[in-house]
This record gives C-alpha cells, structure tokens and sequence, in this order.
C-alpha cells in the first residue's frame, strides 16, 4: 500500500462540550493542509455534534472505550486511508495546535517514527499534578533501563507518527494508556523516537480520566506493560 503525502490529525474526546470547538478552530487555523479525524469515545454529552458542526470527520464509538480504543480506531482510519503520517491532539485543548507543524518537521527531517511533544525537558512554564509528575518519573527511569532511551514526558499525548507508526500502531492494541505504552513497544520494532520541548495548556474545562485514586492503577498497568513488550522483543 503506496502513502500519499497527505497528515491525518486524531483527535480523541470523551466530554469535551466544553473545549472541543476551539479544539478544531486551533487544528483549523494552524494546520489547515491536514484533515482531521474526531473520535467521540461513547461522550453522552454534546461533543459529537459540536464535532460535526465544524464540517470534520467524526467517528462515534458505540460507549466509552477508553483513549487507548479511540486513538487506535484513528491510526485504523490512517492506515486504511493513505495517510502518510498522523499527529494527536488531544480533545481537553491542552495542546496548542501552533507547535503542530514543528513536531511534523521534525518527524520529517530527523526521518523519526514517534516525536513526542514535551512539557517538561525545558521551562515550558507547565506545572502537572503531583501523581502525573511522579509517575512520569518511573516511567523514565524504567524507559531508560529497558528501551535503552530517556523519554522525559512518557505521558505527553501530543505526539506525530511516521507511516510505519502508524502501520504498527493501527494493528497492536496496546491498551488502556497508550501514551506510555507505546514507547517500549515501538522501541521494542526498532522505531525512532525523539522528543522535543512544546508548550502546553492547563486544561480549563471538562475532567481528567486520571484521578488520584486510579493513577496507582495506571502507574502499575503501564510498568506490566512496558516489561511486557521487553520480554516479547527479547524472544
């Protein structure tokens, strides 16, 4: 299957009334050569609709799925579509589409298969939670000891994917928490990662599906996984 040179922008969103309009008109103003792809994960609430009314794509899941469902129905549609590459941009508004076409750019020149928008290898002035801080931490010494590579925002899901990504990506189900997953499994096929510093918003409307209560079920799910794809990629 021959790519066109032509980038598919994933937006997953799970009740995101609040923010997914200005969402799009960012995506629009700034990376108006794109097309873009609104995945309603199951939202109960106006999303989809909203979606719908700024002329995009929009595919509804049947009930919420979770993100790692919803971005992997995006990397299908890439795949089956032609897309050359892909970029996330997450539905909370937290990711400003203005540093979209610098991480392309980069995905192009360094011929990198994952770049990774980071908030935190430089002074970005983005401050998370206490728990996404310390589970970033595990994951990038874990990354490190394993994959053999630091990845300093495991977490970060603002990200663009090279056509083998998506190729990978679109037939692998990694789970519940893509974000970090997806570095040691795409380390583990010999993939190129590189992260880059980007500015980020804090998010201003909606809810996080990371609470505190389930973000040390989320740490020890993710560290099952990444030694998961380590112990398969040594066979």
């Amino acid at each position: 299957m021959n790519a066109t040179n032509k980038t598919l922008i994933i937006v997953p969103a799970y009740q995101e009334e609040a923010n997914i309009l200005r969402v799009l008109e960012d995506i629009q103003a700034n990376l108006p050569q794109a097309d873009i792809l609104v995945i309603n994960d199951g939202s109960t609430d106006l999303t989809g609709s909203l979606a719908r009314s700024a002329a995009v794509k929009v595919i509804d899941l049947p009930f919420n799925m979770g993100i790692g469902a919803a971005v992997q129905t995006g990397f299908k549609y890439a795949w089956e579509n032609d897309y050359s590459e892909a970029m996330q941009i997450d539905g909370d508004y937290q990711h400003p589409a203005e540093e979209g076409p610098r991480l392309l750019q980069v995905l192009a020149e360094q011929k990198a298969d994952l770049v990774i928008g980071s908030r935190f290898i430089s002074l970005t002035g983005y401050k998370a939670s206490w728990a996404r801080r310390t589970g970033n931490r595990l994951f990038q010494w874990v990354n490190a000891l394993i994959v053999g590579q630091e990845i300093i925002d495991n977490t970060s899901g603002f990200r663009a994917y090279s056509r083998r990504a998506i190729e990978l990506l679109a037939q692998t189900y990694l789970g519940e928490y893509p974000e970090p997953e997806s570095i040691g499994y795409l380390k583990s096929r010999g993939c190129a990662i590189i992260e880059i510093p980007v500015k980020m918003r804090h998010r201003t409307g909606g809810r996080s599906s990371i609470t505190p209560l389930r973000s040390i079920y989320y740490m020890v799910r993710v560290l099952t996984s990444i030694l998961s794809f380590n112990k398969k990629s040594r066979r």
